[in-house]
C-alpha cells in the first residue's frame, strides 16, 4: 500500500470517528441539555473543520481548497435560493429554539416553512376564525395595551401573591384569579414576588377590553408528575367566542421591539382580527398557559408572518442551536401541557 493510500485511509478513519462523535454529542445534548456536552459538540465542529481544511490543503493545495470551499458555498446558496422561490418565503428553513410547542414540536426540530402570499385566502382555506374589528376598536386596544395583558393563575387564598398555573388546585385553599402580567413582570424585575397580589384584577376588569380570555383547568406533566394546570381555553372578541383548536396551522413570526418576547416565534394560530382589510394574528404555544398577547406580545401584523410550518425533521436543528451558542436550559422543557 502506497504512503498516499495509507494517509487517505487514516484520514477516512479519523473523519468517520470525528463525525460519529459529533452525532453522538449532538444527540446527547438533545436529551440532556447539558451545557458541557453542548460546548463539547461545538468544539468538535471546530476540530472537524480545521482537520478537513488541513487535509484538503495537503491533498489539493491552498488554491484547490479555496476553489472547493467556494463551490460548496455556491451549491448551498443555490439550494437556499431554490427553496426561497419554491416555498415563497425568505426564510424557508428555521429551527425550534424553545419548548413552547410541545408535544407537537420539540426544541431542535428543523422546520420547513411556506410563505403566505394572500393572508385572507390562507385564513379562509385553513378555516381560521376571523373577527371583523373597526379601526377605532383596534386603536383603542393599542392605546390601552397594558390592560390587555391578562392571564388566569391559581392563587393561595391565604396569600394571593402565591400564584402559579401548575399545581394541586383541587382543594378549597386555592382560587383562580385574573392577573395583569405587565404588573407581574414589573414586580418580577424588582425581585418582589411578594407584591404579586397587587397585580390581581376583578373578573369584570376585562369586559372593557377588545379581547377577553376564558380559562379551563386541565393537566400538565412536569418532571414526570401529573398536576393540574390553569390555561386559556377560549377567547371572546366582539361577542364571538373562539375555542382553541389544535388543528390550526403553526406559523413563525418576527417580533417587534415592543414585544416582551424577542426573536422568531413559532406558535399556533388561534384567531385573526380583520381591521379594514389588514389582518392581525393571535397565536399561542401549545405548551403555554395563555396566548402570546396575554404575556406581552402585540397582535401580529400579517407583514410579520414569515410562513407556516409544512414539514419537520427532528434533532437536526440542534446543531444550529449549538453553533449559535444557545446552550443553556430553556424554561418549560420539563413540562407538557395536556388537554
Amino acid at each position: 500500500m502506497s504512503i498516499l493510500k495509507k494517509e487517505k485511509t487514516k484520514h477516512d478513519y479519523v473523519s468517520w470517528l470525528l463525525y460519529a462523535l459529533l452525532v453522538v454529542s449532538v444527540v446527547a445534548y438533545a436529551f440532556t441539555s447539558s451545557v458541557l456536552i453542548g460546548i463539547g459538540a461545538f468544539a468538535l465542529v471546530v476540530i472537524i473543520l480545521m482537520y478537513e481544511f488541513r487535509q484538503s490543503v495537503k491533498e489539493e493545495g491552498a488554491k484547490g481548497t479555496v476553489v472547493d470551499v467556494a463551490k460548496a458555498l455556491a451549491v448551498v446558496a443555490v439550494i437556499w435560493l431554490v427553496l426561497i422561490v419554491v416555498l415563497g418565503t425568505t426564510q424557508p428553513v428555521n429551527v425550534v429554539a424553545s419548548c413552547s410547542m410541545l408535544p407537537v414540536l420539540n426544541r431542535g426540530d428543523l422546520v420547513f416553512l411556506h410563505g403566505i402570499n394572500n393572508m385572507s385566502s390562507f385564513l379562509q382555506s385553513k378555516h381560521i376564525p376571523v373577527i371583523n374589528v373597526s379601526q377605532t376598536q383596534f386603536n383603542s386596544m393599542e392605546a390601552n395595551i397594558n390592560s390587555e395583558f391578562l392571564a388566569y393563575f391559581a392563587y393561595a387564598k391565604a396569600n394571593p401573591s402565591d400564584i402559579g398555573y401548575i399545581g394541586n388546585f383541587s382543594n378549597s385553599t386555592y382560587g383562580i384569579g385574573l392577573y395583569n402580567t405587565h404588573c407581574i413582570d414589573y414586580y418580577s424585575s424588582l425581585s418582589e414576588p411578594t407584591e404579586y397580589a397587587r397585580c390581581a384584577v376583578p373578573a369584570g376588569y376585562q369586559n372593557r377590553n377588545l379581547i377577553r380570555y376564558n380559562y379551563s383547568i386541565g393537566k400538565a406533566v412536569i418532571n414526570g408528575i401529573t398536576e393540574q394546570a390553569v390555561y386559556t381555553s377560549s377567547i371572546t372578541i366582539a361577542n364571538h367566542t373562539v375555542i382553541e383548536n389544535y388543528s390550526n396551522p403553526i406559523i413563525i413570526y418576527q417580533t417587534t421591539p415592543s414585544d416582551y418576547f424577542s426573536g422568531d416565534i413559532i406558535h399556533r394560530i388561534v384567531a385573526a382580527l380583520n381591521v379594514n382589510g389588514s389582518y392581525y394574528i393571535l397565536t399561542k404555544g401549545d405548551n403555554n398557559p395563555g396566548l402570546d398577547m396575554e404575556f406581552g406580545n402585540y397582535p401580529i401584523n400579517q407583514s410579520s408572518v414569515i410562513g407556516y410550518n409544512i414539514a419537520t425533521i427532528p434533532l437536526i436543528g440542534y446543531l444550529k442551536l449549538i453553533l449559535s451558542g444557545q446552550l443553556g436550559a430553556v424554561a418549560g422543557c420539563n413540562q407538557t401541557m395536556l388537554r
